[in-house]
């Protein structure tokens, strides 16, 4: 993996340094705001929306754009005179949230607002700056709510809306929010651009470990073809050791099947079953959670919990899923039980679950595109697993490609 860093953040020469609109806050303010996480918007909407002075505002969000009091930002900054609002942008499952995986909401009026909204989904590039151009807007708005996973889409989103804002000589904001899953570390393959679609565009890890503001930097300074003039507006009481139970702010699901933080907490690792014969739980409760298929028995939770993989055990389960994979047909598999967040790994956890799935269950088999060496960003995943590699070998093939992208990384993390 080659990374070449551009030197667009050094002093006098980055558009997106922070201090110069929003300045982070004393070590002892952020010490007393520990209990009260406050986000982008939040701080924004408190200096009275003084970065956004004079601009036609447009807003790349969906439903997880919400105030402490879950409040819509975009009814929030409407009601303002301040703000200038002008456009908002819908991603996948769209601005109200209203689709489902795949899908999005098509151009409409929103009802509560009357602002015209626009579909952003699978749109990049000169078709994307378009949108940018037609809509009237200076000033490009995202705030949307991540998970931590490269293959999650909405960070490919704000890559594609960042990449069109610079074609359209717009002005892009992110307002940060926290990783829910930590931002502790990077974890897991990095992408191999040859592997290149909307769940990776760019080589980064797995599980990124890093917040949207931090993301954005880092697709500025180290992918955009041309720097976007790009602003970041920080969080502050927000640490890197922090999961999303910790910060006070109220959980949305930020797409259909990601209902709880710890979904969030396993999707890195177990999303991977998306490229196997195998259901990942869509259609039930506890999706990326429940694993199965029919035929599978209890050898594959046995098998599992064998590896001692820390801080997670296997119950045999079964369920039936009311839609995708398997619908109305009761399958066999197991369920993901998290007792030691701290410790665990939900990247090597996926890996294991793969391999003992592979081994204890003859029915196994990738899906017929190969979709999994788009999870995992190359084939050598999968062409491991089926040579017969173990966990240790699997994952230890990654580790200096990781090792690069966490350099890379660290140059562009905003928190402690």
């Amino acid at each position: 993996m080659s990374l070449s860093r551009r030197s667009l953040l050094a002093a006098g020469g980055a558009l997106g340094a922070v201090a110069a609109t929003v300045p982070p806050a004393s070590a002892a303010v952020e010490e007393a705001d520990r209990r009260r996480v406050r986000t982008g918007f939040e701080r924004l909407a408190a200096d009275g929306y003084a970065l956004l002075a004079g601009e036609r505002v447009g807003v790349v969000t969906n439903p997880t754009g919400v105030t402490r009091d879950a409040r819509h930002i975009v009814d929030v900054m409407h009601a303002d005179a301040r703000v200038d609002l002008v456009a908002v942008f819908g991603p996948e499952h769209g601005f109200r949230g209203t689709a489902q995986a795949g899908g999005s909401e098509g151009r409409y009026d929103d009802p509560a607002t009357g602002l015209p909204v626009y579909d952003t989904y699978l749109k990049s590039g000169q078709a994307l700056a378009d949108v940018f151009t037609a809509s009237g807007v200076d000033t490009v708005v995202f705030d949307i709510q991540d998970v931590g996973a490269r293959f999650y889409t909405y960070i490919w989103t704000l890559y594609d809306c960042m990449a069109a804002a610079a074609l359209a000589g717009k002005r892009f904001v992110v307002l940060d929010r926290p990783n829910p899953v930590t931002g502790r570390a990077a974890l897991g393959p990095v992408l191999d651009r040859a592997f290149a679609t909307f769940v990776g565009r760019e080589p980064i890890a797995q599980a990124h470990g890093m917040t949207v503001a931090e993301l954005a930097r880092l697709f500025d300074g180290e992918f955009l073809t041309s720097p976007v003039a790009l602003e970041t507006v920080r969080m502050t009481g927000w640490r890197r050791t922090d999961f999303f139970d910790a910060t006070g702010l109220p959980w949305v699901p930020p797409s259909p099947n990601m209902p709880t933080p710890d979904t969030a907490l396993v999707y890195s690792g177990t999303c991977l079953f998306e490229g196997t014969n195998l259901s990942e739980g869509r259609g039930t409760t506890r999706p990326f959670e429940l694993l199965g298929a029919e035929g599978v028995d209890r050898r594959w939770a046995e098998a599992a919990n064998a590896l001692g993989l820390p801080g997670v055990r296997f119950r045999e389960a079964y369920f039936a899923p009311t839609f995708s994979k398997f619908q109305g047909k009761t399958v066999g598999g197991v369920q993901v039980h998290v007792h030691d967040r701290e410790s665990f790994d939900p990247v090597r956890t996926g890996i294991g679950l793969l391999v003992t799935a592979r081994n204890s269950w003859s029915g196994f088999a990738w899906r017929a595109d190969h979709w999994i060496d788009k999870l995992t960003g190359s084939t050598r995943v999968r062409t491991l697993i089926d040579a017969g590699a173990g966990v240790d070998e699997t994952v230890g093939a990654w580790q200096s490609d990781l090792t690069a992208f966490r350099a890379v990384r660290k140059e562009y993390l905003l928190y402690r």
